[in-house]
């Protein structure tokens, strides 16, 4: 049987951790790809990677490469390529950096692995993801951000701590854009079988939302150097391993909605069937009023994101 292949572009913390995931889960052999300016990098990492497997028990394979050559015929393409936002760069310079890589890797990608489904990470997602679809010229349902299994992952953890309880109890869902516009449906979050509502006072509840949506933040507040990584890869690999073994798993994810939700042909986070084919499903949802509303909000800030991204490319 063939195993799949799993190109994760960018070995930095998220794509090299992403990899360790995917490596530990056997969810099929590794190519580990970072431009050539990083020379013997990834080579490394992937090497230091493979050492592992004997005391971890993986069969997977792992290769570091700067050579698009090497990730021919990949079945799921994983891009964690960009710049973090330094200081006294403007949400524009980042914007048009991370555009313009993103182009050139989906020319590559396009060029080498023209039936795989492709998972975005970087950031600015929403706007990321918008592009990797348009250079790639792929089905939208083959291109899809990873987004809403972070903001979710990051939800329930804070509503765990908050009810002490297993995270395993709590059910939640995220939509709308990456960042200070997402949208917490509470109507669709429950413990246990039990609505949040009745657990936790609105008051606390949007509190928490409120540590979810710069969840980012404070872990880059914490650290001073760096962001997140451990979470933003555990929810890449959950993905890969969704596609790569047609797991069928309703997810939230940034998914190409046209007319659905009324979006109008733009990259939001919804609820979706996650499998083999890449976006399988939408799932449209009926939200109350004022989760309607936020979402249009939230639609709308996506919409101007990816607005003045097409003016800088």
């Amino acid at each position: 049987m063939r195993r799949a292949k799993i190109t994760i572009v960018g070995a930095g913390n998220v794509g090299a951790t992403t990899a360790h995931w995917c490596a530990a889960a056997e969810l099929g052999n590794i190519v580990l790809l970072d431009i050539p300016q990083t020379g013997d990098m990834p080579k490394g990492k992937g090497l230091d990677l493979l050492q592992a497997s004997p005391i971890m028990s993986f069969d997977s394979s792992i290769t570091g490469t700067t050579s698009y050559e090497d990730t021919v015929g990949s079945d799921v393409v994983v891009i964690t390529a960009g710049i973090p936002r330094k200081p006294g760069m403007s949400r524009d310079d980042l914007l048009a950096t991370n555009a313009k890589i993103m182009t050139d890797v989906c020319e590559q990608v396009k060029r080498t692995s023209e039936h795989a489904v492709v998972i975005v990470v970087s950031n600015p997602l929403d706007a990321m993801v918008q592009r990797a679809m348009q250079v790639t010229g792929f089905e939208p349902s083959r291109v899809v951000g990873q987004a809403g299994i972070l903001d979710t992952a990051r939800y329930r953890a804070f509503l765990s701590m908050e009810l002490g309880v297993s995270v395993k109890d709590i059910s939640a869902l995220l939509m709308g854009g990456h960042g200070d516009t997402m949208v917490p449906i509470p109507s669709c979050t429950s413990v246990g079988g039990m609505p949040i509502t009745q657990l936790i006072d609105k008051k606390r509840l949007d509190e928490i939302v409120d540590r979810t949506r710069n969840g980012g933040a404070e872990i880059v507040s914490l650290l001073k150097t760096g962001s997140a990584y451990y979470a933003p890869s555990a929810a890449t690999a959950q993905m890969v391993e969704a596609v790569i073994r047609d797991q069928k798993r309703v997810v939230p994810c940034a998914a190409y909605c046209d007319k659905e939700y009324g979006v109008g042909g733009y990259y939001v986070g919804v609820p979706v069937v996650l499998g083999a084919s890449g976006v399988e499903r939408i799932i449209e949802l009926k939200l109350t009023a004022e989760e309607q509303a936020a979402f249009q909000k939230s639609v709308q800030a996506v919409k101007e994101l990816v607005g003045a991204m097409g003016k800088l490319v």
